[in-house]
């Protein structure tokens, strides 16, 4: 019970105090709304006291703002009045400054005094177009033009100059391909001339609807491009002459000279960055042709087998006008770029391409006219059979496909002749190179049997001409093999030509070539009375084809296409030598006693005594081994082996083929009485013999 009674109380006094809470709370209620009815009173009075302020403030507001347009009319008018009046008098205010031009007050002021009569001009047209002062405004603003127009052409002509040659070849460096970056950093005029000069031509553009100064810009900067190569080809020119004052001479014996000056690196023509007056890649077909007429087998023979040559202007047509021409080709491109990066800061970008086919057109002609030239020669030396000029077309096309691309681009825009022009010179260039190397298989396989036939049985010129022709190219592989996929009898698109398939083609026709010769060799080796001189003639051939081939690297490029080409002329050289041995057989006749043999141990009896018959047996074999052995060396000796290395194995294969034999003779019958004159018979010791063959192919021993 107590437990109960302490609840209750509890409960009741909780009751109590939230009973007093509840009593505060509405006590808290009635106070904020009395507060509330006051708030809405006093904001109801200023609402109503706003009202009253801008019922009396709007009419003045209205009226100000209707003031304050007044004013701003009256002062527009005041100012299109004066503007008006102006034009009135523009005509004879500015007429004296417009006849003197720019240079009396500034480009800006002249330009903005052309402005005034612009808009006078304007005025008149729309509001009197029959007014006197519309006739004077025209009149002085067209005057005006035409000495803009002068100003434009000569800024044009007075700082306008051709670009350096010392420029252009520094631009165009060591390079083998140009670069296609379009900002070339070539400064034709100063910064400030290009601003006033594109001032004009956009004021005269947009302004004074004229397009007159973009023919002046054409003309004088087409003028000047063709100056700039015309310069540099001059340049060129003079400085391969000031060159070839160091003399490299070949030697008069030599069948097959070059030119008889060379340059050398150690003459240098200017300082810059170029070492050389040319870039160096014509220069470096003819430096092959030079190497390979250095190494021909005719220079490296003994003197006794030197032989005037039929073909001593092999490699004059590859001189400095291939080199020249590459020059220019390099430097067109540079100029054509570093000129259209000009014009975009001059020319309006409507007139860009028209203007800049026309700037081109000029330059473009000469380049090409030059390049259809070399074309037109080369044509004339396939005729005469002269291909070693014709070997002047592989650098320019391998140059000329390798920035044709730039070129493309920087022509983007141009007019479809113009952008064809290079592509039809460098198919001419193509479809000629294509039937020098035809025409070449044709004229080794027509080449006449009889015709220069060596005497001595020393490498033929024909052999000598094809690795001469031959070694050039390896540079321009891929050049010529495209040549012959595209222009030969069996043409392909450029679409399908890639470096891998040139190259095999070019393999592939090498191999041709090779082939023609050796048959051709054959045939001619024929026509020899001594049988000996064939094997000599073949084995000489075989050798320096094969050396050759090896030294330069064809016959790496030949292995693409066949991988037997090398061990085919080793087993052909393995062959000429076995058959050049069989030229012992007549000295070994007597040696091996191959008639009526005595035998050994007959000639070894103590006190043996020979009959007469086997005296004079004896005798004759001597006799015939000294006189065949003096046949040979007489023969012999007048035969030609150019290569030392050669020479040298086939005296050591002759030493050890026939002394062995003939010291075991001589041993075996040197002790025996068959003759009361030893001197007369045994004339040769072995060492001796060695001596002779020593002799061999060699006139003057």
């Amino acid at each position: 019970m107590s437990q109960t009674k302490i609840f209750k109380a509890d409960i009741d006094m909780k009751l109590e105090k939230e009973k007093n809470n509840l009593s505060i709370l509405k006590e808290a209620m009635n106070k904020s709304r009395t507060n509330t009815h006051s708030m809405l009173g006093i904001l109801n009075s200023f609402e109503n006291r706003l009202q009253k302020l801008e019922s009396t403030i709007e009419p003045v507001y209205n009226e100000t703002e209707m003031l304050r347009r007044r004013q701003e009319n009256i002062e527009k008018t005041t100012v299109t009045l004066d503007n008006v009046l102006g034009y009135y008098h523009v005509a004879k205010e500015v007429e004296n400054m417009i006849k003197e031009g720019p240079s009396s007050c500034g480009l800006d002021r002249y330009l903005a005094q052309m402005d005034r009569l612009k808009q006078a001009m304007l005025y008149f047209d729309s509001h009197n177009s029959s007014s006197l002062e519309l006739l004077d405004v025209t009149r002085v603003f067209e005057d005006g033009k035409e000495v803009l127009c002068c100003e434009f052409r000569l800024l044009l002509s007075r700082h306008g100059r051709p670009v350096p040659p010392i420029m252009l070849l520094d631009l165009i460096g060591d390079e083998e391909i140009p670069s296609s970056d379009p900002d070339v950093p070539l400064e034709h005029f100063p910064e400030k001339i290009v601003d006033d000069l594109g001032q004009i031509a956009k004021w005269l553009d947009k302004k004074g609807n004229t397009a007159e100064f973009t023919k002046d810009y054409l003309t004088m900067r087409g003028a000047a491009m063709l100056k700039s190569l015309q310069v540099l080809r001059e340049h060129l020119k003079s400085a391969s002459a000031s060159s070839s004052t160091s003399i490299q001479y070949i030697g008069q014996h030599s069948p097959a000279p070059t030119s008889k000056f060379s340059r050398t690196k150690e003459t240098p023509v200017r300082k810059s960055k170029l070492k050389i007056a040319l870039p160096g890649r014509g220069l470096h077909l003819k430096k092959k042709a030079q190497t390979a007429l250095l190494q021909s087998p005719f220079e490296q023979a003994s003197k006794g087998h030197r032989r005037q040559g039929s073909y001593n202007d092999i490699v004059e047509n590859l001189d400095v006008e291939v080199e020249i021409y590459i020059t220019q080709l390099s430097a067109l491109l540079k100029l054509m770029q570093s000129e259209a990066q000009l014009m975009s800061c001059i020319i309006p970008d409507k007139n860009r391409r028209t203007v800049f086919d026309g700037i081109v057109q000029q330059s473009l002609d000469s380049v090409v006219s030059e390049g259809e030239m070399l074309a037109t020669q080369a044509k004339k030396s396939i005729n005469k059979h002269e291909f070693m000029s014709v070997l002047s077309i592989f650098p320019v096309v391998k140059h000329l496909r390798s920035i044709k691309p730039d070129f493309d681009y920087t022509l983007e825009g141009c007019s479809t002749p113009t952008r064809s022009k290079l592509a039809s010179m460098l198919s001419t260039l193509g479809s000629t190179g294509a039937k020098a190397l035809e025409d070449f298989i044709e004229s080794i396989k027509n080449d006449p049997d009889r015709a220069s036939m060596p005497k001595d049985g020393t490498v033929h010129e024909l052999t000598n001409r094809t690795i001469i022709f031959l070694e050039p190219l390896l540079d321009y592989s891929e050049t010529a093999g495209a040549m012959l996929l595209m222009h030969g009898e069996q043409a392909a698109p450029s679409e399908a030509v890639d470096a891998k398939k040139s190259k095999l083609k070019f393999a592939d026709y090498m191999t041709k070539v090779l082939s023609a010769l050796g048959l051709n060799l054959s045939n001619k080796s024929e026509t020899y009375n001594d049988p000996t001189l064939r094997p000599v003639f073949m084995l000489n051939n075989y050798n320096y084809i094969l050396k050759s081939i090896t030294r330069n690297g064809l016959l790496n490029l030949i292995h693409l296409c066949n991988k037997d080409v090398g061990q085919y002329y080793e087993d052909q050289i393995h062959e000429q030598k076995r058959l050049y041995s069989e030229s012992w057989s007549k000295v070994l006749h007597y040696i091996l006693e191959i008639d009526e043999p005595l035998s050994q141990q007959r000639l070894m009896m103590p006190d043996v005594k020979l009959k007469d018959k086997e005296k004079q047996n004896i005798k004759d074999k001597f006799s015939g081994f000294n006189k065949e052995l003096e046949e040979i060396m007489k023969s012999q000796k007048g035969y030609a082996i150019p290569d030392q290395e050669l020479r040298e194995a086939l005296k050591k294969d002759n030493k050890d083929f026939i002394i062995p034999r003939y010291k075991m003779f001589l041993e075996k019958y040197e002790r025996v009485n068959f003759t009361k004159n030893l001197d007369k018979y045994i004339k040769y010791t072995a060492p001796a013999v060695g001596v002779i063959v020593d002799k061999f192919f060699d006139t003057s021993a």
